[in-house]
């Protein structure tokens, strides 16, 4: 089974670090040419360099601009040009005490990380049903179902983007446009890696904290270390490809078993 996107033209919002960057390399090898986003350009350009020096080939293009807000969006895809695969990573998160959270900050996760893949879906959606073919994934979280305490919006934001993504799926039935969002468990990032050494012995080696941190923090996950942002990737190129053509409307978990569950 070879995942082939040669000719697709993907974008990946907040590309320029962690599990989006993860994203848009693993889509470039697999052939596709990858809008790469983020607010500053010259992050965005830094990326693309850093991505091309890691592998020969990639085809790379700079689309930054802040998604959050129409005319940025509008900037971001007409750098982009036709978007075949439509992939929105951009999210926010932090702890905060739920009596805390004003009604600002409740808007604000709402529009960063909800209204934004809203709006780029329905930038792209009527161009992919036109042309018969498309991908849109929205990435998720677990907290989207196990709600944090100290992060209820952050948890409601990803609930959210299930019954998005559900409901496009809907819209665009029949037309050979795919939409599913990817529930991503706990993942190693330069921010979860900080945290790790704030709750366990900074003296422990990378893979021995990050067990230990499992085991006493997250001890319902079944994979027992954080996930690599490249095994995400690896689900969304699938889900990304002609392969996962009967695949749509789902929630796809790639959790490392933390969601105590047999569904979504």
């Amino acid at each position: 089974m070879r995942i082939d996107l040669t000719g697709k033209t993907a974008l990946v919002t907040g590309s320029t670090q962690g599990i989006g960057r993860a994203i848009a390399a693993t889509l470039a090898d697999a052939g596709a040419r990858v809008a790469v986003n983020g607010r500053r350009a010259d992050g965005v350009d830094d990326t693309i360099r850093e991505l091309q020096d890691e592998a020969d080939g990639r085809d790379l293009v700079a689309a930054p601009g802040d998604v959050t807000r129409a005319a940025g969006a509008a900037a971001v895809l007409a750098a982009t040009g036709d978007v075949d695969i439509l992939i929105n990573n951009l999210g926010i998160f932090g702890a905060e005490s739920a009596l805390e959270i004003d009604d600002a900050e409740w808007r604000r996760y709402f529009e960063v990380n909800v209204l934004a893949a809203v709006r780029l879906i329905r930038e792209t959606l009527p161009g992919m049903k036109a042309r018969g073919w498309g991908r849109i994934l929205n990435i998720a979280s677990d907290s989207a179902i196990v709600i944090p305490a100290e992060m209820i919006h952050y948890g409601m934001s990803k609930t959210a983007l299930l019954a998005v993504s559900r409901g496009f799926a809907k819209d665009a039935a029949g037309t050979g446009v795919t939409v599913n969002s990817v529930i991503a468990g706990p993942t190693h990032t330069g921010g979860v890696e900080k945290l790790v050494y704030e709750l366990v012995d900074e003296s422990l080696p990378w893979d021995e904290a990050q067990r230990e941190f499992m085991r006493a923090h997250r001890p319902q996950s079944l994979l027992q270390r954080l996930i690599e942002p490249e095994e995400i990737a690896n689900m969304v190129a699938y889900l990304s490809s002609p392969l996962a053509s009967a695949t749509t409307g789902a929630a796809v978990r790639v959790d490392g078993g933390y969601v105590d569950a047999i569904v979504p």
